[in-house]
């Protein structure tokens, strides 16, 4: 395929990169539009692609068009966007928080999937969630969802609204994930340790759980009760942990987000 990326941040390089890393497009096929000076010179340098900073006809002549701008960019490049596309071209939206309708409607184009993907997507162990037009056939979609699986794993989703969830629990997943590793290495400091012995002990444990999540045939509730004997310490830092509705408190959280995402959908 040829592929032009909209806006060549984390995101959209990350994409890029997945993308020739499993030779799904040619470097020659790859347009990449970035209006920052500053990042074309650096983008030129890594040879990704094909940089220019503005939108041009030659956006005509890709397959798909992938659209990684901030949503508050995107009203400054509709116009120059709807002038270029193509009927048969497709548009995958990365956007948070701007619905199929709106690109369709700004577009003037009704070939639009939409998708939320979040940030361990630059190492290739992403998750994102993705939903499309009807108009979208399913050999298209397939194809798209490929380049996806580039960036780690991807769930369809039929029902756009539920977009919304998935950038409250995965696409700003990572920051409560960091957010806890942060408490726990602030409590490694109070104990005694030096930050980098506590950061040391803190993230492989994170990794060693990670990984005995996946691959042990036990449920979460097995492997909390594997950890924490009767009466013990884990027993002690649980009990503390259900005193203070640390559960119900990241609960809400996540659907604050949920409903700020709404929110900005609606705007």
């Amino acid at each position: 395929m040829k592929i032009a990326i909209v806006g060549c941040g984390n995101m959209g390089m990350a994409f890029a990169k997945s993308f020739l890393q499993y030779d799904l497009v040619k470097k020659e096929d790859l347009l990449l539009i970035e209006k920052s000076a500053n990042r074309c010179e650096s983008l030129k340098a890594e040879k990704t692609g094909v940089v220019v900073d503005t939108i041009s006809s030659r956006i005509s002549e890709v397959d798909l068009i992938i659209l990684s701008v901030k949503p508050q960019d995107f009203n400054s490049l509709q116009d120059a966007l709807r002038e270029a596309i193509q009927p048969q071209q497709m548009i995958l939206s990365i956007m948070a928080g701007i619905p199929i309708a709106t690109i369709q409607e700004k577009l003037n184009h009704r070939l639009v999937i939409r998708a939320m993907p979040n940030t361990p997507a630059m190492l290739g162990m992403g998750i994102t969630g993705f939903t499309a037009a009807k108009e979208i056939d399913l050999t298209n979609l397939r194809k798209v969802e490929n380049l996806i699986n580039a960036t780690g794993r991807s769930i369809f989703l039929e029902d756009e609204a539920l977009l919304d969830a998935v950038t409250a629990l995965s696409g700003s997943g990572p920051a409560y994930f960091y957010y806890l590793v942060k408490a726990m290495v602030e409590a490694g400091k109070q104990m005694g340790f030096d930050e980098s012995v506590a950061s040391l002990l803190v993230k492989q444990t994170m990794l060693g759980a990670f990984h005995l999540i996946n691959t042990a045939d036990k449920s979460l509730d097995e492997l909390i009760q594997a950890v924490a004997s009767k009466g013990g310490t884990t027993e002690a830092a649980l009990k503390r942990f259900e005193d203070g509705e640390l559960a119900d408190t990241l609960i809400a959280g996540i659907k604050a987000a949920q409903t700020r995402a709404t929110e900005l959908s609606k705007a």
